[in-house]
């Protein structure tokens, strides 16, 4: 962050007389508010440091390390003595009175955005490091960072004024967008590498699937060998790795005979063999639509991370770090996708919509398109009031995943308990809500 930006943001915060809330909200992120609508982001990454401004929107992670206990404990509710920026140099300071059950102290919170060693620290009345962002030895810089020991001050660097008169809202706004869309495609990049992974998988298992006639012809050539190898089992010696013969139609005809099976069991291994083929051939149409609609599933999910304009639309498509270990033996049933917090389950074709009525319990919200196939979507509920806006963005899903089609559509959802399965993954439901989704004419398949 330049030297005149960050005098501007000292005068900008010093209409604040206290500060609310301090917490950890990214790896290299300190949130700090100062009232009820705006929070104020200071990005202290190595090099690449500033500060943004925002909407305050709920915490979506949580940091438990000693710095981030006693940033919220210190911090949070303090009020604001003096905020300045130290002469020649790239560190603001913001000396607090704090208060808590035992005693009121005077602390600083010490924002230094000076390169390679940019940092925040806490300090006592007595200069002394209460805490820090990042703990520096001996070994990497003069000044060690550590609690206990006493701040040594910075050298003085000249520093480069750009204007008297930085608009401070505007720059803070503009950071803000460049961090969104930084963030915006690199959440992108992270979930279209994840799921062209799973893509690439099913089609390149769509694309090996044998065809009926193969398979039939396949039932054919094993029942043809089986008889051969009954009528010829007399002339085939133990240590035989093939028979040479005639087919029943005069034609010569060479058989590969399988090891380490002895050589009266043959006859029943290649019938077995045109048996598998066979029934393969009657269910592989089963097969092959469920790899197609779940191929078709994530070309879908492709488009609609491609076409997203926010990190909010690709939230739903992020895996939940604390839950995908519990979540990983039935990921295979359904899509998972979390929604404020709320697991929902997405069927993507027929075999799962029926699998998730054995998965949901009775309170769980089900959803479907009124009067077309669609997919079935589940809410895990946990008995808990589900707020309208997951409904809503559950309902959005059901229709981005069942039809390419722009238009009004309505989605009916209701209890699990009220839903009875039919033939097929038809089902019957009563005591039920419709709620309209409106799809925007983008093709999002191709």
């Amino acid at each position: 962050m330049k030297y005149g930006e960050l005098i501007a943001l000292q005068k900008h915060l010093m209409q604040f007389d206290t500060i609310f809330k301090a917490k950890r909200i990214g790896d290299n992120i300190i949130s700090l508010r100062f009232d009820k609508e705006f929070e104020y982001g200071f990005m202290m990454t190595r090099g690449e440091s500033m500060v943004y401004r925002a909407k305050q929107t709920p915490y979506s992670q949580n940091y438990n390390a000693p710095f981030d206990n006693l940033l919220e404990s210190l911090v949070s509710y303090s009020k604001i003595i003096d905020i300045n920026v130290l002469p020649n140099d790239r560190v603001l300071r913001m000396v607090l009175q704090t208060k808590n059950s035992y005693k009121t102290q005077t602390i600083t919170l010490q924002f230094e955005f000076t390169g390679r060693h940019t940092n925040v620290i806490l300090l006592d009345e007595n200069e002394i490091i209460i805490e820090a962002l990042r703990h520096i030895d001996a070994g990497k810089s003069f000044r060690v960072i550590r609690p206990g020991v006493e701040l040594l001050g910075l050298p003085p660097r000249k520093q480069n004024m750009t204007s008297d008169d930085e608009n401070i809202e505007e720059i803070l706004e503009k950071n803000y967008r460049a961090i969104q869309t930084q963030a915006l495609s690199n959440i992108k990049q992270n979930l279209i590498g994840s799921t062209e992974k799973k893509y690439n998988k099913l089609y390149k298992l769509l694309s090996s699937l044998p065809s009926e006639t193969a398979l039939q012809e396949e039932c054919e050539k094993y029942n043809l060998y089986g008889s051969i190898i009954l009528a010829n089992l007399h002339n085939i010696k133990a240590y035989d790795t093939e028979i040479k013969t005639l087919d029943f139609e005069g034609n010569n005809i060479v058989i590969d005979l399988p090891k380490h099976i002895s050589t009266n069991r043959i006859g029943d291994y290649f019938f077995t063999m045109s048996k598998k083929a066979k029934n393969k051939a009657i269910h592989i149409h089963i097969e092959r639509e469920n790899l197609e609609s779940k191929v078709s599933f994530y070309k879908t999910l492709l488009g609609l991370i491609n076409n997203a304009t926010s990190t909010e639309q690709l939230m739903p498509f992020m895996p939940q770090k604390s839950q995908q270990k519990k979540e990983k033996k039935k990921s295979d049933d359904a899509q998972i996708v979390w929604i404020e917090g709320y697991k929902v389950l997405i069927g993507r074709n027929k075999k799962e919509n029926k699998k998730l009525l054995t998965l949901a319990k009775a309170n769980d919200i089900w959803m479907h398109i009124q009067g077309i196939p669609s997919s079935h979507v589940i809410i895990k509920t946990d008995k808990q009031s589900i707020p309208q806006s997951v409904i809503r963005d559950a309902a959005k899903l059901c229709v981005d995943f069942s039809t390419d089609k722009a238009g009004e559509y309505k989605v009916d959802f209701t209890k699990r308990k009220f839903v009875k399965p039919q033939e097929e993954a038809n089902v019957f439901y009563t005591n039920y809500e419709t709620i309209i989704v409106t799809k925007e004419g983008i093709e999002i398949r191709s």
